[in-house]
């Protein structure tokens, strides 16, 4: 593998619940009409963050639960716990159905991310996001399709590139993921048109790319 070379996540177990037990729909917060749950875990958090709000677009459906694991999928509970597992409520099994099948091509095709050095040891998620879901926009605080510049790295490289995305693109941060995340990551949410998010990510993949190339230099010289 070299640097820029891509990553893809895996989806470890998948589960459809035709018919939720109601006490149990009461816990979960399910939306009154919806009697069904799709459950998933992934090997990489963030794919299946975006692979998800992707289902609330392609089918009847709404993110209830996400949640990444402490420490990553390195240090996962089980063979098939990985780094994530989300939970997909609809009024009907075809509805998560369709949802989770949604899902699960985003991250096989689209939720990719990439190695910034030649070891193989930093990895980055530069993703544009043209038009949100229910999900995401709600996490970002933005109105449902509207363009989204979903940016995660290692800590110090996110932050540096952050700065620098912001500065060389007219977006907006709609959130920041303040380092250490669960999986010890860091990143944020950028809004703006889609050029300016397109730009964004390519500035940000520009910054993890400087940092990982030469990871000390400092001074007046640096921007």
């Amino acid at each position: 593998m070299a640097t820029l070379d891509p990553i893809k996540a895996n989806v470890l177990a998948v589960r459809l619940i035709s018919s939720v037990d109601a006490g149990f729909a009461k816990q979960l917060s399910i939306p009154e009409g919806h009697h069904s749950l799709g459950l998933m875990t992934c090997d990489i958090d963030d794919a299946c963050y975006v692979a998800i709000d992707e289902a609330t677009k392609m089918a009847d459906v709404e993110v209830i639960y996400a949640k990444s694991f402490y420490a990553g999928s390195a240090h996962a509970s089980g063979k098939l716990s990985g780094e994530i597992i989300a939970m997909l409520s609809g009024p009907t099994p075809g509805e998560v159905e369709a949802g989770l099948n949604a899902a699960i091509n985003y991250i096989q095709n689209d939720a990719i991310w990439y190695f910034a050095n030649e070891e193989n040891s930093i990895t980055f998620f530069p993703h544009l996001i043209s038009r949100t879901g229910s999900y995401l926009s709600k996490v970002a605080n933005i109105v449902p399709g509207e363009p989204l510049a979903y940016l995660i790295a290692p800590p110090l490289e996110a932050n540096y590139a952050l700065d620098l995305a912001m500065k060389r693109a007219d977006v907006k941060m709609a959130s920041w993921f303040a380092p250490p995340s669960e999986t010890n990551y860091s990143g944020g949410l950028l809004t703006g048109t889609q050029a300016a998010c397109k730009a964004a990510c390519e500035a940000f993949q520009e910054g993890v790319l400087e940092v990982a190339a030469d990871p000390i230099r400092f001074g007046l010289s640096v921007r």
